[in-house]
């Protein structure tokens, strides 16, 4: 399905395992990757996080491999790219390479027609730093199919303000 329908790009038709933390075709899902493009929160400028106006100031960019500083977090996105059918919701769960170690990875669902790149959350809930591989396996997808009916309003109907993302996209507030 996920071939037939483009749903995911590039995609994997097999696990990729072998040295690295693994990523592609799973036994019930689809294992992502994280890119090489990171954004860790940092308090050097003693800003407030605030979702309906957040301040970049909050955030240092990396690029590569990322080191998330103790107890602290960071954004990041999937290097595929998304389009769910109509019919499908995806739920996303960190991989346990990365659990066993104190890294949670927070992903809000996948509604039916949202398009993009994943923007994932990563914390670091451990008093050392943790290492984040690029390009490789970080959280698994979940999908789930409806049995018979369409949803009544897909994230593309109600003109959803992630639609169509590229990269890390920062929080925002519809205004």
């Amino acid at each position: 399905m996920a071939e037939n329908f483009e749903m995911i790009k590039p995609f994997e038709e097999k696990q990729v395992r072998k040295g690295i933390i693994s990523y592609g075709v799973s036994s019930y899902g689809y294992d992502i990757r994280v890119s090489d493009e990171f954004m860790v929160f940092t308090n050097i400028n003693s800003t407030v996080v605030d979702p309906k106006n957040f301040d970049e100031r909050n955030v240092v960019k990396t690029k590569g491999d990322c080191i998330i500083p103790p107890n602290s977090f960071a954004l990041c996105t999937s290097v595929e790219y998304f389009k769910m059918p109509r019919d499908v919701l995806a739920i996303c769960v960190g991989k346990s390479t990365y659990a066993r170690c104190g890294i949670i990875v927070n992903v809000t669902p996948i509604e039916p027609e949202w398009e993009g790149h994943i923007t994932i959350e990563i914390s670091n809930t451990t008093p050392l730093p943790a290492k984040i591989y690029a390009n490789e396996g970080i959280a698994q997808l979940i999908f789930l199919g409806a049995d018979d009916s369409l949803c009544q309003t897909s994230y593309a109907d109600k003109g959803g303000k992630y639609h169509g993302q590229r990269g890390i996209t920062l929080p925002k507030v519809d205004k």
